[in-house]
């Protein structure tokens, strides 16, 4: 079904998409070179966690680490004040608090006047997230400016042996995610990481309202996915809160943050009975193919 069907069809409309824009002028054209590169999200995302920035625990083993860096508009230069930035990562056995009201190693902070932030707290560990796979130490960051669409991704240390057989932090995507970790004067460490901001597709509301809710699989109706709205985006529901996916045209959307070799993506089609069906296509670790058929519940 197009684009232009599937508006006229179900009375639902989206916002224009924008192209991202990460380019300078280096006196003779344009060049893109200050791209900040998206990663999965990951299962254990949580919203709500507390305004601080300083999240170390000193009662537990962990070398502290301050992150810092700036958050800049998509001009990759003026300071974009203001922005909401959430940290969250894994504690010193590789664990996530996923349910506590302390959401340990979890916290979010605004961006100052000149685009700066700043966290403090222990340097995440590698840890199995399969049997025989291990997962390179990282902090996650989602930032949420008013303006552009939340950016989300993952960042990874110099060193780390576990990189190279990472399918993400090996990626070509992640090059620039790859930090290296400074040791300043008084012992502490130091990562930095400016973030440059991209405009994308925005999803009106009334769409969203539309297809959120329960898809039952045809083959097996034991087998469902959940689907809500969480500021204005499309989340399918997980144990912890959910996935987050984007808008990319003709009722499509897509994981966000996904390297381009392993997408999972939703089609979603209006039926003209009104019921909507869904095609879910994912890649898993083996780059082996799956397509579940779902129906949404009336």
């Amino acid at each position: 079904m197009h684009r232009s069907a599937f508006i006229k069809n179900s009375a639902l409309c989206v916002i224009a998409v924008s192209t991202y824009g990460f380019i300078r002028f280096d006196g003779d054209h344009y060049v893109a070179d200050c791209e900040t590169t998206s990663d999965i999200l990951g299962p254990f995302y949580r919203p709500g966690s507390p305004v601080r920035n300083k999240i170390a625990l000193h009662t537990e083993p962990g070398d502290l680490v301050e992150l810092t860096g700036t958050i800049r508009h998509t001009d990759c230069r003026t300071p974009y004040k203001n922005a909401k930035i959430e940290l969250w990562h894994c504690n010193a056995e590789g664990e996530y608090d996923n349910t506590s009201p302390e959401f340990r190693y979890r916290a979010t902070t605004f961006s100052d006047e000149n685009g700066h932030y700043s966290f403090i707290t222990n340097l995440p560990v590698p840890y199995a997230d399969a049997p025989k796979h291990m997962r390179p130490a990282h902090f996650h960051l989602m930032i949420t400016p008013g303006e552009y669409q939340p950016f989300i991704t993952q960042l990874y240390f110099a060193g780390d042996s576990y990189i190279r057989d990472d399918f993400y932090a090996s990626s070509s995507a992640a090059e620039k995610r790859i930090l290296t970790i400074q040791k300043t004067s008084d012992g502490t460490r130091k990562v930095i990481f400016d973030v440059s901001m991209a405009e994308t597709s925005r999803v009106d509301s009334p769409m969203l309202d539309k297809l959120v809710g329960t898809y039952l699989d045809t083959e097996n109706n034991k087998n469902e996915v959940t689907f809500f709205k969480h500021d204005n985006t499309l989340w399918m529901k997980n144990q912890t809160f959910g996935y987050r996916f984007v808008y990319t045209g003709d009722n499509r959307f897509e994981s966000y943050g996904t390297p381009p070799k392993k997408p999972w993506t939703l089609h979603f089609e209006i039926q003209p009975s009104g019921d909507i069906k869904l095609t879910e296509n994912w890649t898993d670790m083996n780059l082996v193919n799956h397509t579940f058929i779902s129906m949404k519940e009336k």
